[in-house]
């Protein structure tokens, strides 16, 4: 038995946040959404044309993973990669193999610059990040933002499993918008679903999910900066948690004007 088929993806259903009651009015929903989805998906493909030109960014969160279930399933023509920052939880690196053996394909995996990463320690410190939000942004640049840049080069739009709810710098997010960062289309097709609805496609549609929203993250990213929320906590307060929730994104969703 491999090490990723032995693992338990799903063996405590003790976070009652991700096991919403299927309803029929709450499966409803889902459905029409999902629908609205597809067809936001579908039109993209026919307005950007030939394969390749749309990517999808897969953190392997919740909300990514309907993404995944809908573009794999439906065999859309978008690309899906995710990024190694290096510094990411064992259960995320447990999904990416879950999902490669689920949905019997490969993930487009874009990792840091060694040297910039190496850098960054030697003259920083290993966890410099926890020193102030200049040195956390720092670190998010190297990790996240250079590698991002570098998988959407060439692309005419990407795709991300944003959700307007998840915290107080993504109200009002549209479904689709003019990234002037990166210089293309962004959509954010689950911006109007709730966690629940999120949920209830994952427990109606066997996606597999990361095993620690089992354990109270709701948001995950890497190990140092994620930790779990205590009932009636903000859904992202787990994620630099030492900061102003007000501000606190690692760079690869924030508007340039």
């Amino acid at each position: 038995m491999s090490a990723v088929s032995a693992i338990p993806i799903r063996q405590a259903l003790n976070n009652p946040a991700i096991h919403p009651e299927l309803t029929p009015e709450l499966l409803a929903r889902v459905a029409a959404k999902s629908e609205a989805v597809l067809k936001q998906l579908r039109d993209a493909v026919a307005e950007f044309g030939a394969e390749g030109a749309i990517t999808f960014a897969n953190s392997l969160g919740a909300e990514d993973m309907v993404v995944t279930d809908l573009i794999l399933k439906h065999s859309l023509p978008i690309e899906i990669f995710s990024l190694d920052t290096g510094r990411l939880p064992v259960e995320t690196y447990d999904l990416m193999g879950k999902v490669e053996q689920h949905y019997d394909t490969r993930l487009k995996v874009f990792f840091p610059d060694a040297a910039a990463v190496e850098a960054y320690v030697r003259n920083e410190g290993i966890n410099a990040f926890y020193d102030s939000v200049e040195q956390r942004k720092s670190c998010c640049a190297i990790r996240k933002i250079e590698p991002l840049k570098r998988a959407l080069s060439g692309k005419k739009a990407w795709i991300t499993g944003l959700r307007a709810a998840q915290s107080p710098t993504r109200t009002g997010l549209p479904t689709r918008e003019f990234d002037a960062g990166n210089g293309l289309e962004k959509l954010n097709p689950l911006s109007d679903w709730s966690e629940a609805e999120v949920w209830a496609y994952i427990r109606s549609k066997d996606v597999p999910y990361s095993a620690l929203h089992e354990q109270f993250y709701p948001s995950i990213g890497c190990a140092p900066c994620t930790r779990a929320v205590a009932v009636g906590e903000d859904i992202r307060a787990g994620r630099w948690w030492w900061e102003d929730p007000a501000s606190k994104e690692c760079g690869l969703h924030v508007k340039k004007s």
